[in-house]
């Protein structure tokens, strides 16, 4: 399958930011057919630097996203050869960003559904509070399945036990900023957090090293296939991993226990 990549006049907006020499925008992108160039229009158009990580892309997008890079110096692409998950592909950008001098990235999805232009106000909140992760709080419309909505639920009530009520607004929604160092040292030292459960087990296990959570709403949408929306979410395969993320990060809440108690204590 090939799709076509608009040209690289339409790709940066007038007006489009100076380069962040701290922040950057990292997009992880498997199959995301032509919404992806969409996507990064309109992130290019709010931010620069925008980096897309291709995990392993079989529709075509690796090429339409390369010829878009070659005409955009403030647009990087990098590829992985085979689909490895998404938090793979986070972590293979985090490397390239730290080993370039980045300290922030914020990710969102490359399917159309995050909001680009709530990209400044999540970076200018981040760059007032480097020490915390931004975590955006999805605002649905009537395109939200609700059995994806009150699914979410779930999950979110066991992110906050699991931490204690640290203040995690939404611990699935992956339009955020994370501090890269820290989250960098939670995945290097444990094997998970590679695919679908990189976005929940990331906050939990980031508050658990103290990084704080700012939440900031952001509105999401899902998109039709009419409109060319793509969802690779698999309610039995990802719900079973959601299913495991959950046991061991219950198991690890238990014996942080009491480190988190003192912790609140100490808050107070």
């Amino acid at each position: 399958m090939t799709t076509t990549a608009p040209t690289s006049d339409a790709l940066v907006a007038p007006g489009a930011t100076q380069p962040s020499a701290t922040h950057l925008v990292l997009i992880p992108s498997y199959n995301p057919g032509p919404a992806v160039y969409a996507t990064v229009q309109a992130a290019r158009a709010q931010w620069a630097p925008v980096w897309v990580v291709v995990d392993g892309s079989s529709d075509g997008t690796a090429a339409g996203l390369q010829a878009l890079a070659a005409a955009d110096p403030q647009l990087r692409v990098l590829l992985l050869p085979e689909n490895r998950g998404k938090g793979a592909a986070v972590l293979h950008g985090l490397d390239a960003a730290a080993a370039a001098g980045y300290t922030h990235a914020l990710t969102m999805d490359s399917d159309g559904q995050h909001p680009a232009e709530r990209i400044p106000a999540f970076m200018s909140t981040s760059l007032q509070q480097p020490l915390a992760m931004v975590l955006g709080v999805p605002v649905f419309d009537a395109s939200a399945p609700n059995l994806r909505v009150q699914g979410r639920k779930v999950s979110n009530a066991w992110a906050n036990l699991e931490t204690l009520w640290a203040g995690i607004g939404d611990s699935l929604y992956g339009f955020r900023v994370y501090p890269i160092a820290p989250l960098r040292a939670v995945m290097r030292r444990q094997p998970w957090m590679r695919r679908f459960d990189f976005d929940p087990e990331a906050v939990v296990r980031l508050s658990w090293r103290g990084v704080p959570a700012v939440n900031l709403p952001a509105p999401v949408r899902y998109l039709s296939a009419a409109e060319g929306g793509v969802s690779h979410f698999n309610y039995l395969r990802d719900n079973i991993l959601l299913t495991w993320m959950h046991t061991r990060l219950f198991l690890g809440f238990v014996l942080r226990l009491p480190l988190l108690l003192a912790r609140r204590l100490r808050a107070r």
